[in-house]
Parts: structure tokens; sequence; C-alpha cells
């Protein structure tokens, strides 16, 4: 074998380096397992978990979406999403009814807003033969935003306006389950519309599969009848 055939066969240097680096991405991607528990130990379905790795590396912004939320006897369906920043949000009003959608930063920071704040959409009722009336509004402040209807006090909804790809819902067994995230020392935030106060981030390690409980001094919500 010539001297040269055998340099051919070597890797070359930036190929090793991009091997190792390739086995620490994949080392690092990890699972964590969140269940998060309301006032009576029960599990909370909907509340939105919030993982902050203490390292993130080069943290990709998850991409921009389409999404929809209806207004369905007398009701904003889903009560609570988890949406990119950026996306692009359908209200469409299937009631018989006129509806409103007025959407405003949650918390105290809702209550303090101008009138300029935020968004407004008027949606008139639905009318047979017809398409539903429909408006879009592209979200472009990260963060929690409260929905209401100007003319129904009882309709409420909630979107989480997500500019991490470590932000997840919770499912109907309080289960959130976050993926592709760095190994290491990281918080768990939660919020949740009923909740008055935040509460204290909870310290986690994060490994190739993990868990961790977190319990919460927040009520459950009441079933509609």
């Amino acid at each position: 074998m010539s001297p040269r055939h055998h340099l051919q066969k070597r890797p070359t240097a930036w190929a090793i380096a991009a091997a190792f680096a390739l086995q620490g991405m994949v080392a690092q991607a990890a699972t964590l397992t969140v269940t998060v528990l309301a006032k009576d130990g029960q599990p909370l379905a909907d509340a939105v978990v919030i993982v902050e790795p203490a390292n993130p590396g080069k943290r990709l912004a998850p991409a921009p979406i389409k999404a929809e939320i209806q207004q369905e006897k007398l009701q904003f369906v889903p009560k609570i999403s988890v949406i990119p920043l950026g996306s692009e949000v359908l209200f469409s009003n299937l009631d018989r009814y006129d509806h409103h959608v007025r959407g405003l930063p949650a918390g105290l920071a809702g209550l303090n807003a101008s009138p300029e704040t935020g968004f407004t959409l008027m949606l008139p009722a639905r009318v047979d033969g017809k398409k539903p009336s429909s408006a879009t509004e592209t979200l472009n402040e990260a963060g929690p935003l409260q929905l209401g209807c100007h003319l129904h006090g009882s309709m409420r909804a909630s979107i989480y306006v997500a500019d991490s790809p470590w932000v997840v819902k919770t499912n109907d067994e309080g289960v959130a389950t976050v993926d592709n995230l760095p190994e290491g020392s990281a918080k768990v935030r939660l919020w949740y519309p009923r909740q008055l106060v935040e509460q204290p981030a909870t310290a986690v390690k994060v490994t190739a599969a993990s868990a961790v409980e977190v319990p919460t001094s927040i009520n459950q919500p009441r079933r509609r009848r």
C-alpha cells in the first residue's frame, strides 16, 4: 500500500472533531417528565411547564405555526394553549351570538394595561349556510396572554406565547414531557391562570431520562356541567 493511499484512509482532523461534537450532542439530548399536582394532591391538567436549563447552549426558538381557537357554547376551545412566538391564531365564532375576543397580558400587567394594549376582535354570530365569522391575530409578545369576551364575562381562556422549545402543557394526568433538553442543572417554573402568586422554581438535575413531581397550592377548577 502506497503512503498516499494510506493517508487517504485516515480521517481528517475536522471529521474527528465533528464526530466528537455529534456524540456530545447526542449525549446531551435528554428528556424530563414533570408531574404537576394541585393543592388536593391530584394531577393538575393544563398547567404550563417552563424548563430553564442552566446551560442551554444554542437555544433554538420554536417555529411559528398556524393555530385555531374557537368560541363554542359560550366557551373558548381550547381554554389553555401553548403557542410559539410569531404564530398566527385564527379565532372563529361557532355560536349564534355575537362575541368579542379581547387579548391582554395575564395577571397584574393586564389589569394596568392601557386601551391600546393587546388586541380586540369582533366576531358576529354564526348564520346558517355560511362559514363562521373569523379573524386572525399574530402573537408578537412572549408570555401569558388572557382572553375574554366583552359581551359574555364568563368566557375566559389563556395562551402562553412561548419563545423557548422547552415549554409544554400538562395532559389530563398532570404530566408534561419535555424533550431535547441539555443534561445538567435546570429550573422548572409553572404558569397557571388560577395561580395568584408565582411559586418558587423547582431545581432539577436533567439526565437522559429524568422525572420530577411538583406540588402546588393551586385549587382544581370546577368542572362545568
